[in-house]
């Protein structure tokens, strides 16, 4: 697969006057799916937007509800219920009646979760730390401004 730079810089393609808006909308797809392919290869048992799921149950302050979590991954419902019914089946999440509503379903990481997290960070952090390599934390803080008001004005116009 060839780099996003040589495709930008290369001959086959033509991004001569296209707005910095449209062009940064591209990068961002463009290098979503590069990053999705990426991670796809990096774990043998669940895919990226799988273990995508457990980071944003992990994140949670209390177990969360399919709907709370299709929130936070801006996913739909029925998305986020066939991600957690292929964890359920390979034994990273369980799903728990609430205590307090018996009609909400919580969903919980298991053990095997947390084992399988355990045995990746430290490669993972090493990922990480290469996809940002020469990016200045200034920079990265920018992106997550940008990024964040882009999100703002998207559900704005819904």
């Amino acid at each position: 697969m060839k780099h996003l730079e040589e495709i930008v810089n290369g001959n086959d393609v033509s991004f001569e006057g296209i707005e910095a808006s449209y062009f940064l909308l591209g990068l961002l797809s463009a290098f979503d799916n590069r990053y999705q392919a990426k991670a796809d290869s990096f774990f043998e048992d669940i895919s990226w937007k799988q273990f995508f799921v457990i980071i944003c149950i992990n994140l949670c302050k209390e177990p969360p509800t399919i709907k709370e979590l299709a929130e936070i991954i801006g996913s739909s419902h029925q998305n986020v219920k066939q991600l957690l019914i292929k964890l359920e089946k390979k034994g990273y999440v369980q799903t728990l009646s609430d205590k307090v509503d018996k009609r909400k379903q919580r969903i919980v990481l298991t053990k095997k979760t947390r084992t399988f997290c355990e045995a990746h960070d430290e490669e993972s952090a090493k990922i990480v730390q290469g996809i940002f390599e020469g990016i200045a934390p200034q920079e990265i803080a920018i992106t997550i401004k940008t990024i964040m008001q882009m999100e703002k004005n998207l559900e704005d116009l819904m």
